[in-house]
């Protein structure tokens, strides 16, 4: 183990290992998030209408949902794990400021979501139908505020607000919660989080429906919930464009570097364009390139010919200021990861704005190629989320708490060793858990919904099976 670890620091391995905790645990979460919303508007359509077809459809889709929510809980909980093992400085330097949302998390949002699951899971029959129908709705909420705390900790690392550096232990210590809670930050990335997961759980659903009815499986149910996937579609996708834009506005205020790199351009510009795509090097005379002129001004300062500044330009200032060292972050990862995440956004945009032409001539469920390419779609949210985060997280660098605490001064004091064993563990469960994971999915999607249950049953169903 020592040679094939040569040359390789703790720091390294502790990044991938937390990289690969992260992204994956996050493929869960905006599902769930858009999901749980989902499944209490159909059971709310089926409360309403007395229709057999939404209440068909609430077991269904309740049943992908439960999945993706047992399997988000335990790769979140192992996440949380990660800051006392592998980050134990960073822990110690944040953790009277970090702490705090977490354990609302925790206290708050979590077991409201357990708790108000349960009763949906469990009270069919036992609890009326409005307290039946009430308790989907609290536990998607708890998902949804559970959301919240944990982008409010994740913008305090991207602008610290709120804390005072204590002189003697020289740890971050919280003065104005508040403050915290109403980050800019915060308030500019959860609203981009929270549709982005909306939009995740309406493509997932109009993919599924999508897939029915190609195959002729419970049309007139499958086209209830293909329309009112591609609704939420249209208003999320919107939503998530408009937010992101309002971010990308911040994040030149705050991390203007993030920004910099994410364009790759190297020198401060008036009425700077956007590549749309570059082909050979980022740093120097690339083969083939694709720009729209004055596009990243706009974006960046919603001015046409608005001053971008440049990674020289920006390094330089933060050597200044922070002493010597590398500030810019890994150019061509933040630089693609930036365009992969807008890409695959533009087309969600694109399935959405198809969809609901369709839905306004009747013809959606009568369009096989529109179907087909909804199905193959399902995938597209799910990468958009992954590096978007990946985009967030890297363009950050090298700070862990942005201009207070750098990446490599948070890192637990332990062998490669024994961080290598942990990640090639952790890897190995995650791959696993996957594996479980997309079988379960595939054959609930596969099975369908249950044409031959009785829905006058009351009794407390079996929703895994």
């Amino acid at each position: 183990m020592s040679s094939v670890l040569a040359g390789i620091s703790t720091l390294s391995l502790a990044r991938w290992q937390f990289g690969v905790t992260t992204v994956f645990h996050f493929l869960f979460v905006p599902l769930t998030i858009g999901l749980g919303v989902l499944v209490a508007i159909l059971q709310t359509a089926a409360y309403k209408t007395k229709d057999e077809a939404y209440e068909r459809m609430t077991r269904f889709f309740g049943k992908l949902f439960l999945v993706n929510f047992a399997i988000g809980v335990v790769t979140g909980i192992v996440q949380e794990f990660q800051f006392g093992m592998d980050w134990s400085r960073y822990s110690v330097f944040v953790g009277n400021i970090f702490g705090a949302p977490l354990a609302i998390e925790g206290l708050l949002a979590f077991f409201m979501e357990s708790t108000f699951l349960g009763v949906w899971i469990f009270g069919r029959g036992r609890v009326s139908a409005r307290i039946h129908l009430a308790s989907i709705w609290l536990a998607s909420l708890g998902t949804i505020l559970s959301a919240a705390f944990i982008v409010a900790a994740n913008s305090w690392m991207q602008h610290p607000v709120g804390y005072t550096i204590d002189p003697v232990t020289h740890q971050a210590v919280m003065t104005n919660f508040w403050a915290v809670m109403t980050n800019s930050t915060f308030i500019a990335a959860y609203g981009h989080v929270l549709f982005s997961a909306f939009l995740t759980g309406s493509v997932f659903m109009l993919a599924v429906s999508a897939y029915h009815l190609r195959k002729g499986i419970d049309k007139g149910a499958f086209a209830k919930t293909a329309k009112i996937a591609v609704v939420v579609t249209v208003l999320a996708s919107v939503a998530t464009m408009f937010l992101g834009d309002n971010q990308a506005k911040e994040m030149e205020v705050q991390q203007p570097m993030k920004m910099a790199a994410a364009e790759a351009l190297y020198n401060t510009q008036s009425g700077a364009s956007f590549s749309l795509i570059t082909i050979g090097d980022l740093d120097d005379k690339p083969i083939f390139q694709i720009r729209v002129p004055h596009i990243l001004s706009v974006l960046a300062t919603n001015t046409w010919s608005g001053k971008v500044q440049g990674i020289n330009q920006l390094e330089k200032q933060a050597t200044a200021k922070y002493g010597k060292g590398s500030y810019v972050p890994v150019v061509w990862l933040t630089y693609w990861s930036f365009r992969i995440m807008v890409g695959f956004g533009m087309l969600l945009f694109l399935l959405s704005g198809v969809g609901l032409w369709l839905v306004r001539k009747g013809r959606l469920e009568k369009s096989p190629r529109f179907l087909r390419f909804a199905t193959w779609m399902v995938v597209a949210p799910f990468i958009a989320n992954s590096f978007g985060w990946i985009f967030t997280e890297v363009g950050r660098q090298p700070w862990v708490v942005y201009g207070l605490l750098s990446t490599s001064k948070a890192v637990s004091l332990l062998s490669p060793g024994y961080v290598a064993t942990s990640l090639i563990g952790f890897t190995a469960i995650y791959s696993l858990l996957a594996i479980v994971e997309f079988g379960l999915m595939v054959r609930l999607v596969k099975q369908g919904p249950d044409l031959t249950e009785d829905l006058s049953d009351e009794r407390i169903p079996e929703l895994i099976y």
